[in-house]
């Protein structure tokens, strides 16, 4: 079964065949018709083509992309504002002794804010100017406190506010 011998003998025996002598004759024509034009491509490489920048293009493009960032820059880094505290509060008149033990007395609150995402620009139907959407997640904490008994009551809920900041390209 590995013996190869029988077709190898035969391998041997295989010659190419002889050109035609078309074939010979259209060569000799194509390479009298390249030596007719005056073109010697024989032992001349093709020349090499070297990277050429373009600095008009790439300065207007850079341009392009700054005076773009500069116009959608919006600040989404705002800080929240400062809330200008709670409101007094006065005790009921004409409310016996025992009844005033028993007010609760706002004591504090607190906001956090637990994620702001910057949902991008939104073009409203009929707006002139495009808007910016900013979503806020919180989680706010009021806390009422009695002087008397020193009970306290605290509630949190949370909150989702969306913003939408004007954008001009002023």
């Amino acid at each position: 079964m590995n013996d190869f011998t029988e077709l190898e003998n035969e391998l041997k025996k295989l010659r190419p065949q002889a050109p035609s002598p078309d074939l010979a004759l259209r060569i000799e024509q194509s390479m009298l018709e390249v030596a007719g034009r005056g073109t010697a491509t024989a032992g001349v490489l093709p020349k090499r083509r070297s990277f050429k920048l373009n600095w008009l293009g790439l300065g207007l493009g850079l341009a392009a992309a700054a005076g773009f960032l500069l116009l959608a820059r919006v600040s989404v880094d705002r800080k929240p504002e400062k809330s200008t505290g709670l409101a007094m509060v006065s005790p009921v008149p004409g409310v016996s002794t025992d009844a005033v033990r028993d007010i609760l007395v706002p004591a504090g609150k607190t906001e956090v804010v637990y994620n702001r995402r910057d949902e991008g620009l939104h073009f409203e139907e009929g707006a002139d100017q495009p808007v910016r959407r900013v979503r806020s997640r919180k989680q706010q904490t009021l806390q009422w406190n009695n002087p008397q008994t020193g009970a306290s009551l605290r509630v949190s809920y949370p909150s989702e506010e969306v913003t939408l900041i004007p954008v001009s390209g002023q």
